[in-house]
């Protein structure tokens, strides 16, 4: 097993922003009868794994991304060793490990800061030790002369070391490791999904500047790499400048990618900047091996006319491997194109863990985690990565209950960047990881952290009762400042918090703990409809779209009075000439709220339409992702999902698929599709334990036809809205695989 007085180095020098240290090559020759053998590699950092001359590493950026004062991650592989000589490579990165590009967040000043160094083991199938790392390895630099996870590499061709992993080679005149003391985590296995190459794609456009630089234009946002294939001079450097926007003149948009104002213009030469200097021996190929980036446009700096071909660059995509669990489409191309890019934005921001954009910050930011886990667990299979993430969301739980607003953090976002909105990942990841797979294991490894969250809550509220901490209603549409006060979305976020944590402590028969919750979730309750309601004109503090949707979307307005909270919500919409005027929180329910009570024609008018603010409009202006912001705003990032909930609406209310509606049955189904008058057709599908839930329907003349495909055990109900029924009269029905008209009443 690996230990922690193993770990080895090759160098105490550290990375800056501008003055570089190469990552290391190390290598172990050994001997071995050609026995079976399990091998243990405990990382600080990222590294690349060899043996016997050939790359078997898991997956890109491996083992994983960790405060490593929290948990220091370790891979397994299975190798057969060959008799006689075997050779054991490894080539190590900053990873979080030593990353100054991080120094916005504080990472460069984090107490884990380091050289990157790892720890392994080699041991027969009994277990016996044969192999660990210590200064029997031996080290050299490599061809990447500086790797930074957030802004770049930097590779000389020219310091290649042919055959440096392979049986035979002369590692004589090579250093010798170094033992280095670790950080304070704990071992940690990395049960993850890979981080995965998902496709390749070409430029579709070669731009010339004036200055002799090309600007390669690969059509699309997305998170990656570039493969780089040249035939160059010795010495020959080429740089790849990487950006998702164009400025109004027509280079690259580093704004949109980079903020650190007292350093601009000096890093502006690095962000998000891969280099390498040819060595001038025929067709040379390069792969940046650790970082990635977020990207459409990429601007390549010292090449020749001749060499600027299609050839030059592939965009390498890369993101942690996720299988597709559910999709939409139906006859509108505007709507059809927003699921596309909302399930791009998704998975390009899902590198071990979700983050918030690929091309700036990578930061697990918990609120973006949050927002779309649901649409995630619709259309995808992040389960596994949410659970280990959620072990280190946990594990950065303050003692007295805070969480900070990103995770891994190196210190940074306890005291700015959280609060209930934020920290609520805690609490609805495993919430809707309960609900689409009947996961109770996350919900028992979750309760000691619920509690003291909840303890930590009751701790900060004012004499009302009432909580304002944290962030509220984030990214407002057409300004800066949330319109929905943050004593309103921080008080009634908790609200709902505690009724879920309630529901999920008597999941798994926590009866003291889930009646604690419960009166959590009362006691705000209480106090949000005493001082937070009013109650003569039926409206929420604030005035506005998002606490008014948000007070209904969370019971905090009876049933009866619902309807009455509902007008007040069309008028605030219409107002806006039935424009959506909300932050993340209020995007969140606004769309959810109309569809249920009969409003789904303009939800999806909301959403499709073309005049800003609208997803439609986005689309307009040339998005192929997700914005932070509805408005071109060359300093906003223009690839974030935290918007993207909007795609489990589509499969959940167009595509009528209400999945375990009570919340307690993974084998329930409700079929309730809004037929919206504008759409000639729709289908949905996800993919739940029980097998394939399949919802299709198009108009036939006046009535539409409903076919419907539920797997064997699962219970489905129809629940036609009002307005439609069945031949047979009903709208409210058992149902089971099969074809179904719908006519209107």
């Amino acid at each position: 097993m690996v230990s922690k007085s193993n770990f080895v180095k090759a160098t105490d020098k550290l990375n800056t922003i501008w003055d570089h240290v190469p990552a290391y090559y190390f290598r172990r020759s050994f001997d071995s009868c050609g026995e079976t053998a399990k091998l243990t590699i405990a990382v600080c950092g990222f590294y690349e794994l060899f043996f016997n001359g050939k790359k078997i590493t898991k997956g890109f950026l491996s083992p994983y991304i960790s405060n490593l004062d929290h948990y220091i991650y370790y891979d397994e592989y299975e190798l057969t060793l060959d008799r006689g000589e075997n050779v054991i490579g490894v080539l190590m990165g900053n990873g979080l490990r030593n990353n100054p590009g991080g120094q916005v967040w504080k990472f460069g000043e984090a107490e884990f800061r380091g050289a990157p160094a790892f720890s392994l083991s080699l041991t027969d199938k009994d277990g016996k030790e044969l192999l660990v790392s210590d200064e029997s390895f031996k080290t050299s630099p490599s061809p990447i002369r500086s790797d930074d996870y957030r802004f770049g590499e930097h590779y000389d061709a020219n310091f290649e070391i042919d055959g440096w992993c392979d049986k035979g080679f002369d590692d004589t005149n090579w250093g010798t490791a170094l033992h280095e003391e670790p950080p304070k985590g704990e071992f940690k296995f990395a049960d993850v999904a890979p981080i995965v190459k998902q496709c390749e794609i070409a430029p579709i456009d070669i731009i010339k500047m004036d200055n002799g630089s090309f600007i390669y234009d690969f059509g699309q946002s997305n998170a990656g790499i570039c493969r780089l294939k040249i035939k160059g001079e010795k010495g020959q450097k080429i740089e790849l400048h990487h950006t998702d926007w164009l400025k109004d003149d027509g280079d690259l948009c580093f704004e949109q990618v980079w903020f650190m104002s007292d350093v601009w213009e000096r890093s502006i030469t690095v962000v998000h900047c891969d280099s390498y200097i040819c060595k001038g021996e025929g067709v040379e190929v390069y792969e940046p091996t650790f970082t990635y980036h977020g990207f459409r446009y990429v601007r390549v700096d010292g090449i020749t006319p001749e060499q600027a071909t299609p050839e030059l660059l592939t965009f390498l995509v890369y993101h942690t491997e996720l299988e597709t669990m559910g999709d939409f489409t139906c006859s509108d191309e505007v709507t059809n194109k927003l699921q596309e890019i909302t399930r791009r934005s998704i998975v390009s921001n899902f590198h071990h863990f979700p983050t918030d954009c690929p091309q700036r910050e990578k930061n697990g930011w918990t609120a973006d985690a949050q927002l779309t886990s649901e649409a995630a667990l619709i259309n995808f299979n992040p389960e596994r990565n949410y659970r280990e993430w959620l072990f280190n969301v946990r594990h950065a739980q303050r003692e007295d209950g805070m969480l900070p607003g990103i995770i891994p953090t190196g210190g940074w976002g306890y005291h700015w960047g959280n609060g209930p909105a934020w920290d609520g990942a805690m609490i609805n990841m495993p919430y809707f990881m309960y609900k689409y797979r009947g996961d109770t294991q996350i919900i028992k490894e979750s309760v000691d952290a619920w509690m003291l969250y909840l303890r930590y809550l009751r701790g900060r509220v004012d004499e009302n009762g009432l909580l304002s901490i944290g962030l509220g209603d984030w990214c407002h549409t057409g300004q800066k400042t949330p319109k929905s006060p943050l004593i309103f979305t921080d008080t009634v976020i908790s609200m709902d918090l505690a009724r879920k944590i309630s529901e999920m402590l008597g999941v798994i028969g926590l009866e003291n703990e889930a009646e604690f919750a419960r009166k959590e979730f009362e006691a705000y309750r209480a106090a949000a409809r005493a001082n937070l309601i009013n109650f003569d004109t039926m409206s929420a503090l604030g005035d506005c779209q998002t606490s008014q949707a948000m007070s209904i979307f969370y019971d905090l307005f009876e049933e009866s009075e619902k309807p009455a909270a509902l007008e007040v919500l069309l008028k605030y919409i219409h107002d806006e000439d039935d424009h959506f005027d909300v932050g993340v929180l209020g995007g969140r329910v606004i769309f959810r709220v109309l569809s249920d009570f009969g409003y789904a024609d303009l939800a999806h008018k909301m959403i499709t339409r073309d005049d800003g603010p609208s997803y439609g409009n986005i689309l307009k202006l040339g998005a192929t992702t997700l914005w932070e912001k509805f408005k071109l705003d060359y300093c906003s990032s223009v690839n974030h999902h935290f918007w993207g909930d909007i795609s489990a609406w589509f499969i959940s209310h167009i595509g009528g698929i209400k999945f375990n509606p009570s919340g307690r049955n993974v084998n329930e189904v409700m079929i309730s599709p809004d037929f919206i008058t504008s759409l000639e057709h729709a289908s949905a599908y996800h993919i739940a334990p029980a097998g394939k839930i399949a919802v299709s329907w198009k108009r036939d003349g006046d009535a539409v036809v409903l076919d419907v495909e539920i797997p064997d055990g699962m219970s489905a109900t129809m629940a036609l809205k009002d307005g439609y029924t069945l031949d047979n009269g009903d709208n409210s029905c058992r149902v089971k695989s099969g074809s179904y008209k719908v006519t209107r009443k």
